[in-house]
C-alpha cells in the first residue's frame, strides 16, 4: 500500500504568516517551487500560498507585496493529508477539494508535501487521469 509518506517531497519549507508576500515569492524562486505552506508562530499550518495566489490576490488587486503578509492569504483551515494515509485517500482528498498540492501532517508536524506530480509518478495512469479530470472541472 502506497502512503503519502512514500511519495511526498519531504522537509517542506514554510513561509511564516508574518513574512511579506515579497519574501514568500523570493523563497519560492530560491527553492524552485510554486507553493509554500504558511506556518504560524506556533509552528502550526495555517494554509498554503501559491504563486497564483500572489498574482491574483495581491498583484492584480493592487496590493503591495512588500507590506502584505503571507498569513493574510491563508483561507480557513488548510486541506491536509496524514503521512500514513493511503493513495486512495490522497486521490479522494485532492479530487474533493480540487487541490494539486497537499501538506502532509504527522501528528501536528508538517513533514512534507504531496503534489499532483508526485501522485503521477507513483500511481497507475488511470487513477491519476481521473484525478486530473476531477481537479480540472468546475
Amino acid at each position: 500500500m502506497t502512503t503519502a509518506r512514500d511519495i511526498m517531497t519531504p522537509r517542506a519549507e514554510c513561509v511564516n504568516a508574518d513574512e511579506t508576500v515579497l519574501d514568500a515569492a523570493r523563497k519560492m524562486a530560491r527553492l524552485g517551487v510554486g507553493s509554500l505552506p504558511i506556518c504560524g508562530t506556533d509552528d502550526r499550518l495555517k494554509g498554503v500560498l501559491t504563486d497564483r495566489d500572489i498574482v491574483v490576490k495581491v498583484l492584480a488587486q493592487g496590493k503591495d507585496p512588500k507590506s502584505c503578509q503571507a498569513g493574510e492569504l491563508a483561507q480557513g483551515e488548510a486541506v491536509t493529508i496524514g503521512a500514513d494515509d493511503d493513495a486512495a485517500e490522497i486521490l479522494n482528498t485532492m479530487a474533493t477539494h480540487k487541490v494539486r498540492r497537499l501538506p502532509v501532517i504527522d501528528g501536528h508536524e508538517l513533514v512534507g508535501i504531496v503534489a499532483l506530480a508526485d501522485v503521477a509518478r507513483a500511481l497507475p495512469d488511470r487513477p491519476v487521469g481521473d484525478l486530473v479530470d476531477a481537479i480540472s472541472t468546475d
